[in-house]
């Protein structure tokens, strides 16, 4: 469901977009991020920081977009949104000496030694800013089909490929967390 809630703007955005107008499809993103910040709230009792950050920035890049009823401001939302979640790391790690990234994860039942969680933390950051970087390029020299394209499909697949790859570098602390409930079940089948 967590997926559902996090692509369906995404795609309904793409399907809008295809079906209509840039500000058919911006008008869609937003009533679909906040129906899904309602189901989580309502149904799920629980909306992430993330969720509320992302919500936010829709709201505000997507609401100028119709008001000045100027594609500009949705093609520079996901560089807002990356450069914002970005900010978001550097200052827990800074500031706080905390690695958010490793709450999230953690959430999966992995836990890594803290330099692991710096170098992840590191990465996320440097990806998010690299990301921001990418669709300001492909915002500003490429058409709107163009950046529609890449925004659903290549940066969705960059973002899927990256968290494979964190996934994959983690997998060794997670084989911990998954053996121990493995074992209390084969001890069912000795008795």
């Amino acid at each position: 469901m967590q997926f559902v809630l996090e692509y369906a703007p995404i795609i309904l955005f793409f399907a809008a977009y295809k079906l209509k107008d840039i500000y058919f499809a911006t008008g869609i993103a937003i009533g679909a991020s906040i129906a899904a910040i309602a189901y989580a709230y309502f149904v799920q009792k629980k909306v992430t920081a993330m969720q509320w950050l992302s919500l936010a920035i829709i709201v505000v890049f997507g609401g100028a977009t119709l008001v000045l009823h100027d594609e500009t401001f949705i093609k520079w939302k996901p560089s807002a949104l990356y450069t914002a979640l970005a900010l978001a790391l550097l200052v827990g790690k800074l500031f706080f000496r905390r690695d958010w990234i490793a709450v999230l994860f953690q959430q999966a039942n992995i836990v890594a030694p803290s330099r692991v969680w710096t170098i992840i933390t590191w990465c996320w950051i440097t990806f998010f800013l690299a990301m921001a970087t990418l669709n300001g390029y492909v915002a500003t020299y490429f058409s709107l089909d163009a950046w529609v394209n890449f925004k659903v499909w290549w940066a969705m697949g960059i973002f899927f490929v990256f968290t494979i790859a964190n996934v994959l570098v983690l997998s060794r602390y997670m084989q911990e967390a998954i053996a121990a409930p493995q074992s209390d079940a084969n001890a069912g089948d000795r008795v």
